[in-house]
């Protein structure tokens, strides 16, 4: 009996190498890096090395496009898919929706719900777990008047100040005059700064304001900050805490393009406990090694890290 061997025909064949082609070509697309990126300051880089860290730790490939530039420049690259993930703040919600006269963006959930919502709708982005960590202007005071004191809110600055308690700020013309800085914790807590009580220094500068607290400049015992500012435990100044959401909430969060995130499903789940872990001293600590302490960014992040996973 005669044996017949089959063989392809040429239209066969062309398929096979079409579809040989074709799962060539999506596996290398699915090998395509997460290109990761961040803003430009301190923050922006210990949270974007966190990230990449976690996702590489994880078996994700990344691409390292940290420290970008301000957020408008790393809003629009992500928008314009030139990156997929970098951590933003809840409360610029508010800018990118133009909803700055909503009260929202000054509950960490309605702010978070509010920028997760409308980004996922309107752009295709997702705001993943943010950090409880809240960046946004504050009031710190020197640490040895918050012990003896027991100055811990705004609540307990008020009080101190209606029993005749020593004071003097050292802020921005921007803070002491915009509506919704100074004068909104003035009228929320019910105190007011004489022009004795200030001293306002050109720009905006943090470190500046800082500085001239830690080294007592004119008298100054207390600083305009942000709330997770690097210097702050090195200065040894403590945050107020705005128990009554005077300011707008800038909670740190990872954003992804969702077409990225249904490829890599499981950075969600990686970065969650990294971010839940990251409170205000915490934050705070990590900004500061880098700020003051001069580390590396990318140590600074491997070595909390390590901590999460002990």
């Amino acid at each position: 009996m005669m044996i017949r061997t089959l063989t392809s025909s040429p239209l066969s064949r062309c398929a096979a190498l079409a579809a040989g082609t074709l799962l060539a070509l999506s596996t290398v697309q699915a090998q395509e890096p997460v290109v990761v990126s961040s803003k430009i300051d301190t923050e922006g880089s210990v949270l974007g090395q966190l990230i990449v860290q976690r996702l590489e730790a994880g078996g994700i490939a990344t691409e390292d496009r940290l420290q970008l530039g301000g957020t408008s420049i790393v809003r629009e690259a992500l928008l314009a898919g030139e990156i997929d993930l970098y951590p933003e703040y809840t409360g610029n919600g508010a800018f990118f929706f133009d909803m700055t006269d909503s009260p929202v963006w000054n509950d960490a959930d309605k702010a978070y719900e509010a920028v997760r919502e409308r980004d996922r709708e309107q752009n295709g982005l997702v705001w993943l777990t943010p950090a409880e960590a809240n960046n946004t202007w504050a009031i710190s005071v020197r640490g040895e008047l918050a012990r003896e004191h027991g100055l811990e809110s705004l609540e307990d600055l008020a009080s101190y100040l209606d029993d005749g308690g020593e004071f003097k700020l050292a802020a921005s013309a921007e803070f002491v005059e915009s509506p919704q800085a100074l004068p909104a914790f003035q009228s929320a807590y019910g105190f007011t700064l004489s022009e004795d009580e200030l001293l306002v220094l050109s720009g905006g500068n943090t470190a500046a304001t800082m500085r001239a607290a830690a080294q007592q400049t004119s008298g100054v015992n207390a600083a305009m900050t942000y709330g997770t500012d690097g210097g702050l435990q090195a200065l040894d100044l403590v945050v107020m805490d705005d128990t009554l959401g005077v300011q707008p909430v800038y909670q740190p969060a990872p954003v992804v393009r969702e077409a990225v995130l249904d490829e890599h499903p499981e950075i969600a789940t990686l970065l969650e406990p990294v971010f839940q872990a990251l409170d205000k001293e915490t934050l705070q600590r990590l900004n500061g090694d880098v700020a003051v302490n001069g580390r590396d960014p990318a140590a600074v992040a491997a070595e909390f890290l390590d901590t999460l996973d002990d």
